[in-house]
């Protein structure tokens, strides 16, 4: 058999354990060098442009945008053109893919179903659907089978997809994020040879209330759901309490209605959509290391006043007289951690939960929150404590620039053993933040604001930033933390103790 090579999901950083693939860089057929940029690759960190591991010519995409995949999985098929497409497909299957990631479906972005929400909205179709015939509903085999449970798709979709069997991963959605509606599931029926039976006319034996509702006794919020949904109050049984009208009253009467309810006029108040947007890798992974941070770190906070007026003055001094160089004050703030990480090495740790040990580093490596568009990153300043104000200036500038472009390197944003939280840029006074494990602390700092200060009992005016460290009481001690607050206040308030 002619050479065929795979294209895996390369594994980025000891952590990484799937990706998932957002764009293709090189089309079908195409051909390419090695180190050239294949696709982009979004993992629970970053999204970063993925290198082509070889030469060759790119047969057949396996993965899908959106579609997320373990480590070492095939995304790719390189093969040159005199390779079959059998010869493709038995090699992909010698490897454990199946037809459905791979071939006409999956190119066509029916292969999975996170890939098919992640695909351009289907386009209106050139004529109108044909009229619902009365009798059974026919579904033809190809569309045939059950539907999975993450399928992204309205409830009477999947109603009417369970009553007949049909595998809504076959439909496609022409709803926002190719979300299939009942209306999509119906057209397919059709296109694929079947027919849909003409809904029922409703049966009512009794007939709804149009008498006014304003005497009946309920609560305001059922009230206000009563009049967006259309369901007059008399036809709800009172289960509140005092015999009033409540929520669940009124949820179970629309529900009684039925599909009668869907098809009625809505005021504009029930017009508002809502819409389910699925979290990021990069998303869901912070949510669950700050909520495990949250729940097993003991976090107590202690603050300080840091009086930045000489650190001002030095900042101006220096970006005025050397060249190329322009420090900012989130520079000076990160040195100043840095060597007070060094003066109280206490707060310079890991904390191994595992190997319930504590990790003394050497060295400061001091990691910069970085907010996003997809969440928030934290790029680390190794050796902080080593550089020189123009040194680490440089370096978080450089750092800052690949996040923002998604082109971090593994090594460049894990680990670290101290984080710099800094909202002074949107004004905020003072907040506090939580711990990035396996850190054990993070500095939360706010803007500087001129305040009121008193000095050999006169009031003068000072330039003063509140700065709150968040510590792990089960690494660190109050009184630990409140050594490193001495430390940094010393290094920010007389910043030339920074330059030797």
């Amino acid at each position: 058999m002619t050479e065929i090579q795979f294209i895996e999901l390369p594994k980025w950083g000891l952590s990484m354990e799937e990706g998932a693939v957002t764009r293709w860089l090189v089309a079908e057929g195409a051909s390419f060098g090695k180190g050239e940029p294949l696709c982009e690759v979004e993992t629970s960190k970053i999204t970063n442009e993925m290198e082509a591991p070889f030469g060759g010519v790119l047969r057949r995409i396996v993965a899908q945008p959106g579609q997320t995949l373990p480590v070492s999985a095939v995304l790719a098929v390189s093969a040159e053109a005199s390779v079959s497409d059998a010869e493709i497909d038995e090699a992909l299957a010698a490897r454990g893919v199946g037809a459905e990631l791979s071939g006409d479906s999956a190119r066509s972005g029916q292969g999975d179903d996170a890939a098919r929400n992640l695909q351009p909205v289907a386009a209106p179709r050139e004529s109108p659907a044909p009229a619902a015939v009365s009798g059974a509903t026919t579904v033809p085999g190809v569309l045939a089978g059950a539907t999975a449970d993450d399928i992204f798709a309205t409830p009477y979709a999947l109603r009417f997809a369970a009553e007949h069997g049909i595998d809504l991963a076959k439909v496609p959605g022409s709803g926002r994020l190719g979300r299939v509606s009942l209306e999509d599931v119906h057209n397919a029926v059709r296109d694929a040879g079947g027919t849909v039976a003409a809904p029922p006319a409703p049966t009512r034996s009794t007939p709804r209330s149009t008498q006014d509702d304003s005497d009946v006794d309920a609560t305001p919020v059922a009230r206000r759901l009563a009049a967006e949904l259309g369901v007059n109050l008399h036809d709800c049984r009172a289960t509140g309490s005092r015999g009033r009208v409540c929520v669940a009253d009124v949820r179970e009467a629309e529900q009684r209605w039925g599909r009668e309810c869907e098809d009625r006029p809505q005021p504009a108040s029930a017009l508002t959509t809502v819409e389910a947007v699925p979290l990021t890798s990069m998303r869901r992974a912070i949510a669950q290391r700050l909520q495990a941070a949250k729940r097993n770190a003991p976090h107590f906070r202690v603050s300080v006043d840091l009086e930045i007026d000489a650190l001002l003055a030095l900042r101006e001094q220096i970006n005025a007289t050397v060249p190329a160089v322009k420090l900012s004050v989130n520079d000076f703030i990160v040195k100043a951690c840095a060597s007070a990480l060094r003066a109280v090495p206490e707060v310079n740790v890991q904390f191994d939960e595992d190997a319930q040990a504590v990790l003394q580093h050497s060295a400061a490596d001091v990691a910069v929150a970085v907010a996003l568009p997809s969440g928030l990153i934290t790029p680390i300043v190794r050796g902080a404590d080593a550089q020189s104000l123009a040194e680490l200036s440089a370096s978080v500038h450089a750092l800052v620039t690949k996040a923002k472009a998604g082109q971090l390197a593994p090594d460049e944003f894990q680990g670290g053993t101290f984080t710099v939280s800094n909202l002074g840029m949107y004004g905020v006074r003072e907040f506090d933040a939580i711990i990035n494990p396996p850190q054990a602390a993070i500095l939360a700092v706010g803007a500087g604001q001129q305040r009121p200060v008193a000095v050999d009992g006169q009031v003068v005016v000072r330039t003063v930033i509140t700065a709150t460290l968040s510590c792990d009481h089960r690494v660190i001690d109050g009184a630990v933390g409140a050594r490193f607050l001495q430390a940094l206040k010393r290094f920010v308030e007389s910043p030339a103790l920074m330059l030797v």
